[in-house]
């Protein structure tokens, strides 16, 4: 750390812990409490990423989330656009700059900058609209060398929570004004709530009069005060992201986004030090006096070694001590007024031995190696008009420039919560219009044009008892804002703000907007090609719209349209502040996520096997389960092969539950359900389908009579909350006397399937229950005791083989499970998962709800026409269907083979089905078929490609074409032997 100081007084840094990282491939060390940035200046790093469009180095230059000239990402932690100048830094972290090709110092993408004047401003408007069918490729190079981080897809998801929170008075802003006044109003018996966007409390009290005794004695009896009161919170590290309707204001931290409600809001939010704009005025070297001050106090560190002061103010020549005081050589102050600094400060640079050039501005910075630096400035007088005298210009050796030349007023929160700014010439800035200011909302501090410091105390006391008046809390009205054009004045100077500091230089690129790369030129062109308005200058030369949304681009841009057209800053105006204040993580605005998280009673046992997870609806459920020395496809068709040639079982708890009983249970069923259920016989099961009003499927299961007036349905897995709901809103509407009951979480579920399934279950089966066919034929429902435990059981067969699906109480799964892995070891029985199974229903052609099937399928094109029984009195669904039934079908689910589907060329579900440019359907499953060793799948198709035998090309997603062949289904088993006849013993 070759440019650590040594200890400041106010820094933030802990020298015993000491963090080690790597940035762009480089190993480098810093103290805890350092940012990302200020650790790299420490170690001597200047360059720190590249602009926007053209790729010119940057390095520090607000050190506030001011600008995005560091912009990293973490590979470690798998974040990408990180604000170095604010992000922690962290042991271990693996950085590099964003939007590089090649790496920070030999991007490719440099060469950019070169061509920098055949890329003006709107050139993509102009340039790419013809002709048309290549805008698609012009807009994706334009986002690769305009992006910014990439997302990283295997970043496992956080999970981030919202909260909620409630306050008397809320102030934004821990600077002097900001902590008077809470400490006012929470003196009143206001709960106060404190919010400042740094780690620790103090403001400008840490940074700008650190160096002064008295100031440090007022901070530190404010802070200690402020902790003494039990209705005073601070809360640092913390955004006041956005403002809106009644005082309802967003918080952001590291954690989580909060949403407060405030009775009265007191914004003290300070102003943002503002740059000047002169040649060069982008390369690393040049910051603002704010940053430079940052780095010595807070994190003692050594900007540079050798600087120069560009000044328009007090705060300047401040900030040239401050350097001198650290041991930083500082070779001049270039101050912008003809007539200097007026008060005591400048014979206190004057006896530092430092030179003062007033009425002169630096023209432009020298670039030095590989533009990554700067060895040198530039420094022209000024004429009386406040024209550069460019032929008259001298240089000053030097690799860093400060620059403290204005003030722009942090406002955003201001505006958003109803607020409204005037212009003072006296200051220079936009300050609050007293009489367009909301009730409950007060601002303080330099947001009002107050700088002085103890000037600062008293305005915010004043705001502070002003919301304690406007509650209730005190009698009396508070003493009002100071006028914009009123007696106060700082420190007995000239306006803190230049009027104009603006010298763009003939020939080396001058920059307004560093987010966007927007020069001074651009913003000329702008207004010569009628882009003359500032809402319309912003939107046309992307001005303020980069990540800092013109922090410190648009008080210059204002000044600049308004010299150009002639008018005063005030006719000119502002453009709109909307929320967020700061880049607000997705996953804040995200939350939580509340998507309910839902586990199987045998989930331990899959765990303990293996299971590879997927989510299913709520559930998770095994996927398959890994074996040893056997790839994802290889242990499903294991699997696949184990049902079809000995015995498998599933959890299949995941299935909705329910049942339905009363005096008009099967009349009930009759109309939800499109087929025939009140004249089945008890103990015995039929597929169930469901239709909606339109006529289009949207569920379908198993439907088993227990009793005369008593029946076990099932639902798929995603469907069993949302049927459930349905059967309960038509129970209410049709006023049946049934009785609904939900018993999907309390009854788990276990198919046990395959020709050696019998012989398994068996030994379980307590007397009195027969498993023998003739006995407990397929589609047979029977109950009886497993292991002495309650148990109904379903001979039914997606997967096409001789099963049992098994259902008893969810506390005893584990127990039957066990069993049952037991009963099977001499027969190799294996659990199975959900790509298995999936495969197995595929070669049976059955059809998967949701999958299969979409928002607008109806039976008879899904191929399930047999289910519906049109003949029934009602049934929901039952009029579309017939309407439907007299238009001619649009499409047809089909099976198909394709034999050339292996490895790089696979089919996957959703690839369409396209011949002579026109989409003919869409693949809905597909997969290698283990046993008829081929590729097998389901699609829609339209009718006059349905017939078997027909050949139809299958888009890929590589967008070659594959010839599948319509086949009959079901693709095995067509006559359904292995579920339906007898099977003899083995």
């Amino acid at each position: 750390m070759t440019h650590r100081l040594p200890p400041q007084a106010s820094e933030w840094i802990d020298r015993s812990r000491r963090l080690g990282f790597r940035f762009e491939g480089r190993s480098y060390t810093g103290f805890a409490g350092d940012t990302i940035t200020s650790a790299l200046a420490a170690n001597g790093v200047r360059l720190l990423g590249r602009s926007f469009k053209y790729h010119r180095a940057r390095g520090v230059y607000s050190l506030a989330n001011h600008d995005v000239n560091a912009l990293m990402e973490d590979r470690k932690g798998g974040r990408t656009n990180l604000r170095a100048d604010v992000t922690p830094l962290a042991e271990g972290m693996a950085l590099s700059a964003v939007n590089t090709f090649g790496g920070l110092r030999q991007d490719r993408a440099r060469l950019l900058d070169w061509f920098g004047r055949f890329l003006p401003v709107g050139f993509y408007y102009k340039t790419f609209y013809k002709p048309r069918r290549l805008f698609p490729f012009y807009e994706r190079r334009m986002r690769e060398l305009a992006g910014l981080g990439a997302v990283d897809p295997r970043r496992p998801r956080v999970s981030t929570a919202k909260a909620y929170d409630f306050c008397d008075v809320l102030v934004v802003g821990a600077g002097p004004a900001g902590l008077s006044a809470a400490i006012a109003a929470a003196e009143a018996s206001a709960r106060v709530v404190v919010v400042d966007e740094n780690p620790r409390p103090g403001g400008s009290f840490l940074y700008q009069w650190s160096d002064q005794p008295e100031a440090r004695a007022l901070a530190t009896a404010l802070l200690e005060r402020a902790a003494a009161l039990p209705n005073l919170e601070i809360r640092p590290a913390t955004v006041a992201a956005g403002a809106y309707a009644d005082f309802w204001v967003a918080l952001v931290d590291d954690l989580r986004l909060v949403k407060l409600r405030a009775r009265s809001v007191i914004i003290a939010s300070g102003c943002i030090a503002q740059p000047a704009v002169f040649g060069n005025n982008d390369l690393p070297g040049v910051m603002l006096a704010t940053a430079a001050q940052r780095l010595v106090h807070l994190y003692a560190v050594k900007p540079f070694d050798r600087g120069v002061v560009l000044a328009a103010n007090a705060e300047g020549y401040q900030a040239a001590l401050d350097l001198h005081r650290a041991g930083v050589p500082v070779a001049a102050v270039i101050d912008l007024r003809p007539g200097g600094e007026p008060s005591a400060m400048a014979d206190e640079v004057r006896t530092a031995g430092i030179a003062i050039h007033a009425g002169h501005a630096v023209s432009r910075a020298l670039p030095g190696p590989g533009r990554a630096a700067i060895r040198g400035v530039e420094v022209a007088p000024l004429d009386d008009a406040g024209r550069v005298g460019f032929n008259r210009a001298f240089e000053l050796p030097c690799d860093g420039l400060i620059m403290s030349v204005g003030w722009a007023p942090a406002d955003g929160l201001f505006y958003q919560a109803g607020g409204r700014m005037t212009w003072s010439e006296s200051l220079q800035q936009f300050v609050p219009r007293s009489e367009s200011t909301p009730a409950g909302l007060f601002a303080a501090g330099r947001l009002n044009g107050v700088y002085p410091l103890q000037d600062q105390l008293a305005d915010g006391r004043r705001a502070g008892q002003g919301a304690a008046a406007y509650l209730g809390l005190t009698r009396g009205d508070s003493a009002p804002a100071p006028s914009s054009e009123g007696t106060l004045t700082h420190h007995g100077s000239p306006p803190p703000s230049h009027p104009y500091p603006v010298f763009p230089h003939p020939t080396a690129k001058s920059f307004v907007d560093l987010d966007e790369d927007v020069q001074y030129k651009d913003i000329i062109h702008a207004v010569q090609e009628g882009f003359d308005h500032v809402e319309l200058l912003k939107r046309y030369a992307t001005l303020g719209m980069g990540p800092t949304q013109g922090k410190l681009a648009n008080m210059n841009a204002i000044r600049i349209l308004s010299q150009v057209k002639g008018q005063t800053v005030l006719e000119t105006g502002v453009t709109t502040s909307r929320p967020f204040y700061h880049p607000v993580p997705l996953g804040h605005l995200a939350g939580r996520g509340f998507h309910p998280h839902r586990l199987t009673a045998l989930h331990s046992r899959h765990l303990a096997a293996g299971a590879v997870w997927m989510p299913a609806g709520d559930w998770q459920r095994p996927a398959y389960y890994a074996a040893t020395g056997r790839s994802r496809e290889e242990s499903i068709a294991e699997e696949v092969l184990a049902v079809r040639s000995r015995v498998g079982l599933i959890d299949v708890s995941t299935l909705g539950k329910l049942e339905i009983s009363g005096p008009d249970a099967g009349a009930f069923i009759e109309r939800v359900y499109t087929g025939r259920f009140a004249s089945m016989a008890i103990g015995t099961t039929r597929y169930g389908l469901m239709c909606d009003e339109s006529g289009t499927v949207i569920d379908d299961g198993v439907v088993a009579r227990l009793a005369e007036d008593r029946y076990y349905v099932t639902t798929t897995t995603t469907g069993s909350g949302a049927v459930y709901r349905e059967l309960q809103r038509w129970a209410i509407l049709w006023g049946l006397p049934v009785v609904l009951t939900n018993a999907t979480g309390s009854l788990a579920a276990i198919n046990l399937a395959g020709p050696q399934a019998r012989e398994v279950l068996r030994p379980l089966c307590d007397s009195g229950l027969d498993l023998s066919a003739g006995a407990f034929p397929y589609l047979g429902v029977r109950a009886g005791r497993l292991l002495g435990v309650p148990a109904r059981l379903l001979r039914v067969g997606f997967v096409g083989e001789l099963g049992y699906e098994i259902h008893i109480p969810a506390y005893s799964a584990g127990l039957i499970w066990d069993r049952l892995l037991e009963a099977g070891r001499s027969h190799q029985i294996r659990p199975f998962g959900v790509e298995a199974q999936r495969v197995l229903r595929l070669e049976k052609g059955h059809v998967i709800i949701g999958q299969d099937t979409d928002g607008l399928t109806h039976p008879v094109e899904a191929g399930l026409g047999w289910a519906v029984k049109r003949d029934k009195p009602f049934f929901v669904g039952q009029r579309s269907l017939a309407i439907l039934g007299k238009k001619p079908l649009g499409r047809r689910l089909v099976g198909f083979t394709c034999s050339s589907s292996g490895g790089e060329r696979r089919i996957e579900e959703c690839n369409l089905i396209v011949a002579q440019g026109q989409i003919l359907g869409r693949v809905t499953s597909v997969s290698y078929s283990p046993v008829l060793r081929t590729v097998i799948g389901l699609a829609f198709i339209t009718p006059a490609h349905a017939a078997p035998g027909t050949r139809f090309p299958i888009r890929l997603d590589d967008g070659s074409l594959v010839t599948a062949t319509v086949a009959e289904l079901p693709f095995y088993d067509p006559k359904d032997q292995r579920q339906t006849q007898p099977l003899a013993p083995n």
